[in-house]
């Protein structure tokens, strides 16, 4: 797949979503990047600003699977990947699927269920498979994790430990929409909500192909060991207690990749970077 391709590709799965995200053209650009890059966005925003909506309409974009998984006090691990189930006819276990088994998965409120059930996330975001009785089973692909917090309401939440947030490649917020694209949500949903008209414009399998062909946008030599800089000055601020670990200065990495093809470019410049280094 070429550079062009890869841009073209992902100005559409782009504009889809801004047919139902009205006004966020950064936080959808970055959340695309997440996408492409083979990461897990973490949306941290209040209610109500479309963190659903954006979810629900890239997973059809792509056309893959869409599985919302709420996480609540009581929610076990095995609620969120699946459990063995006795078949009496056959006279055996199966293991019975459970949501992670998708390409887009919402953890809604992921931080409203307890360390238990969140570390049920963690082999199926790094290894991109769930093991259970002692099984491995893979994940589909195209994988991504679409977490959400609310940051005001913090009774009875639980919070991230690190190995959980380190495994998420960027913080996104959506934030009030201006009153101007206030106003276009209002027209767009007078008679019917617009994800209703969203149509996929990639294959699942095209997807795929998008995340591999995005590892080749080039990396110079000057900005990896930029990129290794400005990870490392995290590990030694005195306000931080704990600084980025490799996994990400591979996230900046790939991040970076993933914004230069959507701008076009076969190769990183340091203000690809910048612009995301900081989510």
């Amino acid at each position: 797949m070429t550079t062009t391709q890869v841009t073209e590709s992902a100005l559409k799965i782009i504009e889809s979503i801004e047919t139902v995200i009205v006004g966020k053209r950064e936080a959808v650009e970055l959340t695309v990047a997440g996408f492409l890059s083979g990461g897990h966005i973490l949306i941290e925003d209040i209610p109500g600003v479309g963190k659903t909506m954006l979810a629900r309409t890239l997973a059809i974009s792509v056309g893959g699977t869409f599985k919302r998984i709420q996480f609540t006090p009581d929610l076990l691990p095995a609620d969120v990947t699946g459990s063995s189930v006795y078949n009496q006819v056959e006279n055996r276990f199966i293991f019975r699927e459970g949501p992670i088994f998708a390409n887009v998965v919402l953890a809604d409120e992921i931080n409203r269920a307890t360390p238990k059930s969140q570390a049920a996330l963690l082999e199926a975001m790094e290894e991109f498979q769930v093991t259970a009785d002692g099984v491995t089973y893979p994940l589909p692909r195209p994988f991504f994790v679409l977490a959400t917090e609310n940051p005001i309401e913090y009774e009875g939440t639980y919070s991230l430990p690190e190995a959980q947030l380190d495994r998420f490649t960027m913080r996104v917020t959506l934030g009030y929409p201006s009153p101007k694209d206030e106003v276009e949500i209002l027209t767009r949903q007078m008679k019917h909500h617009p994800i209703e008209d969203v149509r996929p414009v990639l294959a699942e399998k095209e997807a795929a192909e998008l995340q591999v062909a995005v590892r080749d946008v080039f990396l110079e030599e000057s900005l990896k060991d930029y990129i290794v800089t400005l990870v490392g000055r995290t590990r030694e601020h005195p306000d931080l207690d704990l600084g980025a670990s490799p996994r990400g200065s591979i996230a900046l990495m790939r991040c970076s990749q993933a914004v230069a093809a959507i701008a076009g470019r076969d190769y990183v410049r340091p203000d690809d970077i910048k612009r995301v280094a900081v989510s």
